[in-house]
């Protein structure tokens, strides 16, 4: 039988794959969205902030492999099946073909890259805060296609239709998650 693992079992394994303090701090990142929009829709935050949390687990050592290893890992760690599902749907149309389906799994789809050009977004302004990123200098930026290069809007545009969502109600929420945990990603910049 599957085991539920704690939020303290999946940091230490997170810390077992990751050294890189980008990648640590994303996961946390991540883990505080899950947690707020598990909260939005009376979900349960703990589940829905460990997926989170080792979303991007194997992403370090393995990124020739990604989801996939992490499918290995933690079926090897005896997890339940749809807390893996959920981890790999993110990774659809990237490395995956399973399709995010589940609330929790367009959640994950829709803001993990998000969470990336918010965060580009919040380090741009004079006082490098989240505090004072709003929706609109996040969607300004999402227009400058060469600014955070590395996001794929396409994907996140699609993971808010996929929740039935505005996109920015979708920026709104993922800002308000992530001024939740500023201090431990590196986002309180020079807000009081």
């Amino acid at each position: 039988m599957a085991k539920v693992p704690t939020r303290e079992e999946a940091y230490a394994l997170l810390k077992e794959y990751n050294k890189s303090d980008s990648l640590i701090k994303h996961a946390l990142t991540v883990e505080a969205v899950m947690c707020h929009f598990a909260e939005l829709f009376g979900e349960d935050p703990e589940k829905w902030g460990i997926i989170g949390l080792v979303h991007d687990l194997d992403y370090e050592m393995y990124p020739e492999e990604h989801c996939k290893k992490t499918q290995e890992i933690l079926t090897e760690k005896n997890w339940p099946e749809d807390y893996i599902r959920a981890i790999v749907s993110h990774g659809w149309k990237i490395c995956t073909d399973v399709e995010p389906v589940e609330k929790m799994e367009k959640v994950l789809y829709a803001t993990d890259e998000l969470t990336g050009l918010i965060a580009a977004t919040a380090l741009m302004r004079p006082s490098k805060s989240i505090y004072d990123t709003t929706v609109k200098s996040v969607k300004k930026k999402w227009k400058q296609k060469n600014f955070a290069a590395g996001v794929n809007r396409e994907l996140i545009a699609e993971g808010v239709r996929m929740l039935g969502m505005e996109l920015d109600e979708v920026i709104a929420e993922t800002i308000t998650a992530m001024q939740k945990v500023a201090d431990t990603i590196g986002l309180k910049g020079e807000h009081d």
